[in-house]
């Protein structure tokens, strides 16, 4: 496949060489939680969900979660994380390209997966969170803003990749979902970059 495999990413957490990780959940989480977008006992997906921060945080708000990886590395450690903070969370080793949910659910939490995967597989990844989610179930999205120096001669360099948002709204076109005007939130990155903070609604 095109871009990093799971063992590149198994090798990462094993080595501990993640250094997107904050440590903690990412503050647009907490804030999306704060203002209820969370509902408790609502259904919501986490995938590429690394450490658990994020799944954790849903778990202690009486969420629904499932977080979902490609490394068992990562699985191994989110469940060790909700272990530590005596939360219950499904976390399952699955591939997101093929992987689908028993029903589809109210909200999938986007943060890390869609730049870790090579721009070739996002439209199989698009395809599958339409059809992971409820009609008018949200997409809570955090597009990762990190060009690269090649860019501007047309390479594609990652991860993460550079989600630049007219690629998004191609991605996730209004004919699919339902976009939010701009401007959209700025939430700082540790590697330096930043991510634009939306919520697209399923249609």
């Amino acid at each position: 496949m095109a871009g990093p495999d799971a063992a590149f990413w198994q090798t990462r957490f094993e080595t501990g060489t993640t250094p997107w990780d904050r440590g903690a959940a990412s503050p647009q989480l907490l804030r999306w939680r704060d203002e209820g977008v969370f509902m408790a006992g609502s259904t919501v997906l986490v995938p590429g969900c690394g450490s658990g921060w994020e799944v954790a945080e849903l778990a202690a708000a009486g969420v629904a979660v499932t977080g979902l990886d490609y490394a068992a590395a990562a699985v191994d450690r989110s469940k060790q994380h909700l272990a530590e903070r005596g939360l219950q969370a499904r976390v399952l080793q699955a591939d997101v390209l093929q992987w689908s949910p028993e029903a589809p659910v109210d909200a999938v939490y986007e943060q890390t997966c869609l730049c870790a995967l090579h721009p070739d597989h996002w439209t199989a990844y698009a395809a599958q969170l339409h059809a992971w989610l409820k009609p008018g179930g949200q997409l809570l999205a955090l597009f990762m803003q990190a060009a690269a120096a090649g860019a501007p001669d047309g390479f594609v360099t990652g991860p993460p990749y550079h989600c630049d948002i007219h690629a998004m709204r191609a991605l996730f076109p209004s004919s699919r979902w339902s976009w939010p005007k701009p401007p959209y939130a700025r939430v700082n990155h540790p590697l330096g970059a930043h991510e634009l903070a939306l919520a697209l609604t399923r249609l």
